[in-house]
C-alpha cells in the first residue's frame, strides 16, 4: 500500500485518522502500532512476521547490552545485533545478486551453477534496517537510555508514515516522542496541509514526469537520438526528485497529525553548486547517517594521508550506491558520486569558486543528471548506448517525442526545483511550507489543501500509471 493509491487515501488513512483522534492518550500508540502492522502486512504478509519477531529479539538484547556492565559483553552484543540486522539485509535484498554473479562466473569457467530459489525483496527493507542499527548503536553510545516497553520499540521500527522509504528517523530524535508527545489543533492542519503538497509533487508532478521518462528511456536503441535521450532522462531527473520528495513530505505530514517531528529530507538539491553540497541537501538522513555511522567510525575526514580520506568516501559511496539496489548499475552510481567528491577535495571545489555560482550550479546539474543516467539504465550495455545517444548530437524537433501536459509540468518542475536560487524565492518556500499559526494561513492552508487532495485524487482516478522508485528500496 502506498501513499498514493485510493486504497489509502479513502479507506485506510481516514479510518486511521478517526480511530487514533477519537481513542485516549493512553492508547494512540496501540493504535499506530496496529496500523502500521495492518499496513505492512498488506504489502508484505509472509515478511511481517520476520519482521516482529527479529525486532523483538533486537528489543532483547539491546536491552541486554544496556543492563550488562562488562565491556566486552557489550559490543560482543552490540555485535551480534548488528549481525542480525544487516544479515536480514543482505539475505533478503542481495542474496539473488550474489548468486547470479556466482552463476555468471560458473558459466564463464564451464562449471555447473548453484541451484538456487529466487526471494522477494520485502519493502522498506533498508530503511528499517538503518532504523534498527540507530537504536543499538545509539544506546550503546550512551546517546539515549533504551525504551522500557518492547511494543514502543517495535512502534519506532515499524511506524507506517516513514517504514517504506523513509525519512530514516533516528532512535535519538524520536523517543522522547514515543513516550510522550502532544499534537494541537494546528498540527494536524499543518500536517495534512505538508501531506497534501507531497501527494500533488507525487501525482501530479512525478508521475507526468515518469511517464514520458519510461516512454523514452525505453526506446530501442534505432530509434532514438539526442533529443529523446536528453528529454528522457531530463524527466527522471525531476521524476525521481519529486516522487521521493513527495514521498518524504507525506510522511512528515502524517507524523505531523501524530505529533511527530520527523527530519527533513531534502532542501532543494538541484541548486547544489557542488556534489558536496548535492548530498548535504539530497536524501539528508541517509547522508548524515552514513556520515554518522559509517563514515566517522572510519575516521572521516581526521586521518594521516589524503588517500586514506579518499579511501573513507569512496567506501562510504559504494555502499551508499549498493544500499539503493542489489545491481551493478547501483554500485557504478555511488562510485560515479564518490569519485567527483574526490575530485572537489583534491581540486574541483578552489575551480568552483573561480568560476562563479552560475557555472558551478549548470556543471553540478549536469554531472548529477549523468549520475542518474547510471542509476536508472540496469543494464550496462544499454547504459553506453544511452550515454553514446546523449552525445552524439543527433537531434530531431523537441514537439515531437512530448506533449502539451509534459511541456507544462516539466516547466513547473524546473521552476520549482530551481526558484529557491533567489532570496525571495527562498523566503516564499518557506513561508509556503513552514506557515506560521495565524487565522488568515489556517484557513488559506485547509482550502489549498482541499484543492491539492482533490485534483490529487482525480489524477489517481483518471490514470493507471501510479508508480513509485524507491518503494523497492
Amino acid at each position: 500500500m502506498v501513499f498514493s493509491s485510493i486504497t489509502f487515501l479513502l479507506y485506510f488513512l481516514p479510518v486511521f485518522l478517526v480511530c487514533y483522534h477519537l481513542v485516549g492518550k493512553r492508547y494512540k500508540n496501540a493504535v499506530i502500532l496496529l496500523s502500521s502492522i495492518f499496513f505492512y502486512a498488506w504489502g508484505a504478509p509472509k515478511f511481517v512476521f520476520i519482521l516482529l519477531a527479529s525486532t523483538y529479539l533486537d528489543f532483547y538484547l539491546v536491552k541486554w547490552m544496556h543492563e550488562t556492565e562488562a565491556s566486552k559483553k557489550k559490543k560482543l552484543l552490540l555485535a551480534l545485533s548488528i549481525f542480525i540486522n544487516v544479515g536480514l539485509l543482505a539475505f533478503f535484498k542481495y542474496a539473488n545478486f550474489f548468486v547470479e554473479n556466482i552463476n555468471l562466473f560458473f558459466a564463464q569457467i564451464g562449471a555447473a551453477p548453484i541451484k538456487w530459489v529466487e526471494i522477494a525483496l520485502p519493502i522498506g527493507i533498508s530503511f528499517y534496517t538503518f532504523q534498527t542499527l540507530t537504536y543499538s548503536i545509539d544506546v550503546y553510545r550512551k546517546v539515549h537510555e533504551p525504551l522500557k516497553k518492547v511494543s514502543d520499540y517495535v512502534l519506532y521500527i515499524i511506524m507506517f508514515p516513514q517504514l517504506i522509504a523513509g525519512p530514516i528517523v533516528r532512535f535519538n530524535e524520536i523517543a522522547d516522542q514515543i513516550t510522550g508527545r502532544n499534537e494541537t489543533a494546528f498540527d494536524k492542519l499543518s500536517g495534512f496541509y505538508r501531506f497534501c503538497i507531497g501527494l500533488a509533487k507525487k501525482v501530479l508532478i512525478a508521475n507526468v514526469m515518469g511517464k514520458t521518462a519510461d516512454k523514452l528511456i525505453g526506446l530501442s536503441p534505432g530509434d532514438m537520438d539526442a533529443t529523446t535521450a536528453w528529454v528522457g532522462i531530463a524527466a527522471y531527473t525531476f521524476q525521481i526528485y519529486f516522487d521521493f520528495s513527495g514521498y518524504s513530505d507525506m510522511a512528515i505530514g502524517l507524523g505531523k497529525m501524530m505529533g511527530f517531528k520527523f527530519p527533513e529530507n531534502f532542501n532543494n538539491p538541484y541548486v547544489s553548486k557542488s556534489i558536496t553540497e548535492f548530498w548535504r541537501r539530497w536524501h539528508i538522513t541517509l547522508g548524515t547517517w552514513m556520515r554518522d555511522y559509517l563514515y566517522i567510525p572510519l575516521g572521516g575526514s581526521r586521518v594521516s594521508s589524503a588517500a586514506r580520506l579518499y579511501f573513507n568516501l569512496w567506501v562510504v559511496f559504494l555502499i551508499s550506491g549498493l544500499w539503493h539496489g542489489a545491481s551493478w548499475n547501483f554500485v557504478l552510481w555511488g562510485a560515479f558520486h564518490g569519485f567527483f567528491l574526490v575530485l572537489e577535495r583534491m581540486f574541483l571545489l578552489k575551480a568552483y569558486k573561480k568560476l562563479g555560482a552560475a557555472i558551478s550550479l549548470v556543471v553540478t546539474f549536469f554531472i548529477t543528471v549523468c549520475g542518474w543516467v547510471i542509476f536508472r539504465v540496469e543494464d550496462m550495455t544499454l547504459m553506453k548506448t544511452y550515454f553514446a545517444k546523449m552525445f552524439g548530437f543527433e537531434f530531431s524537433g523537441l514537439m515531437s517525442v512530448v506533449d502539451k501536459e509534459f511541456a507544462f509540468v516539466f516547466v513547473l518542475a524546473f521552476l520549482l526545483s530551481f526558484f529557491v536560487v533567489f532570496p525571495k524565492g527562498q523566503q516564499m518556500q518557506n513561508v509556503f511550507y513552514l506557515p506560521k499559526n495565524k487565522p488568515g494561513n489556517i484557513w488559506a492552508m485547509f482550502v489549498f489543501s482541499i484543492i491539492l487532495f482533490v485534483f490529487s485524487l482525480a489524477a489517481i482516478s483518471a490514470s493507471g500509471f501510479n508508480p513509485f522508485i524507491y518503494f523497492r528500496f
